[in-house]
C-alpha cells in the first residue's frame, strides 16, 4: 500500500511540471501577448506605455520557462502544506507521548494504540507500529528481555524509515528551483541586454527610449527568477523545519517506548 502511494506521488510530480509548462505557454501567448497590450495591436511592436503585461511578453522565450518554475513552486507548496499538515496529526506530540507512556506503565497497550489511531499522523503511525510489536514480544516466551527491546527498537526504526520519504517527497524540486530560477532569470536578462545593444548598433544612432524599454524588458526575467527563487527558499526552509519537528517527536517517542518497556519488564 505504501509503495502504491509513493508511486502515485512520483507520477503526480512527473505530471505537474509538463502541465505547468503548457499553462505557462498559454498565459505567455494569450494573456501577456494579447494584441491590446501593444502599439498598433501587434505583438511585434513596443508595449503600450505603462502596460506591464506587454513588457513581460517582450522579456522573450525565457519568460514562460520562469512562469513554469513559479507555477511548479506554488503547486508543490500547496501539496507539501497539505501532506505535512496531515503528517503532523491531531493534538500535541508531547501530550501523546506522555499519555502513551502512562498507559504502558499500567500495561494498557490497547488503550495506547487507540490514542495513536486518534492522532492520525506520522507520529501516531510509528508509535502504533511499535506498540503492536510491543504486544507481540510480550507474549513471546522464547526471547530474552534484551532481544525483545531490540525487536521493538528495530520495528520503530523501520516504521520511521517508511514515514520520512513521504514527508520529504518533492522538497528536492523546491531546493533545485531555488537555484535554477535565479540563474535562468539572469540568462534571460543577459540575452535581453544583448538584443537591446545589438538593436542600437544596427540603428546607427543611440535611442534612449528604445534602450530604456529594452533594459526594462530584460530585467523582467531577473524579477521573475529572483521572486520564484525567494518563494522556493522560504517554502523549503518552512517545510524542512516542520519535518525536523516531526522527526524529533518520532525519535523521542521511540526512545520513550523502548525505555518504558525496559523499565516495566524485569
Amino acid at each position: 500500500m505504501k509503495q502504491e502511494k509513493t508511486r502515485l506521488k512520483v507520477e503526480t510530480a512527473a505530471i505537474v511540471i509538463p502541465a505547468a509548462l503548457v499553462v505557462s505557454i498559454l498565459i505567455f501567448k494569450f494573456v501577456f501577448g494579447a494584441p491590446d497590450n501593444f502599439i498598433g495591436r501587434s505583438s511585434e511592436n513596443l508595449p503600450l506605455q505603462g502596460n506591464f503585461s506587454g513588457t513581460i511578453y517582450k522579456g522573450g522565450f525565457i519568460v514562460p520557462i520562469l512562469i513554469t518554475f513559479l507555477l511548479t513552486v506554488i503547486t508543490f507548496c500547496f501539496e507539501r502544506f497539505i501532506t505535512i499538515g496531515k503528517a503532523e496529526g491531531k493534538g500535541s506530540s508531547v501530550s501523546l507521548i506522555g499519555k502513551v507512556k502512562k498507559h504502558l506503565e499500567k500495561h494498557e497497550v490497547k488503550q495506547a494504540i487507540e490514542l495513536c489511531d486518534n492522532q492520525k499522523g506520522s507520529l501516531g503511525n510509528v508509535i502504533k507500529s511499535g506498540l503492536i510489536k510491543y504486544e507481540d514480544v510480550e507474549s513471546d516466551g522464547t526471547m530474552s528481555k534484551e532481544q525483545k527491546t531490540l525487536a521493538i527498537q528495530k520495528d520503530i526504526e523501520e516504521s520511521t524509515s517508511l514515514e520520512l520519504p513521504t514527508l520529504e517527497q518533492n522538497l528536492v524540486i523546491l531546493a533545485t528551483l531555488s537555484s535554477v530560477s535565479t540563474l535562468m532569470g539572469l540568462l534571460g536578462t543577459v540575452l535581453g541586454m544583448i538584443r537591446s545593444f545589438a538593436a542600437m548598433a544596427n540603428a546607427g544612432a543611440p535611442d534612449s527610449i528604445k534602450l530604456a524599454t529594452g533594459i526594462s524588458e530584460a530585467l523582467i526575467n531577473t524579477a521573475f527568477g529572483i521572486g520564484t527563487a525567494a518563494l522556493a527558499v522560504i517554502a523549503y526552509n518552512f517545510f524542512t523545519t516542520k519535518i525536523d519537528k516531526i522527526t524529533y517527536s518520532i525519535d523521542e517517542a521511540g526512545y520513550t517506548l523502548v525505555q518504558t518497556y525496559a523499565s516495566t519488564h524485569k
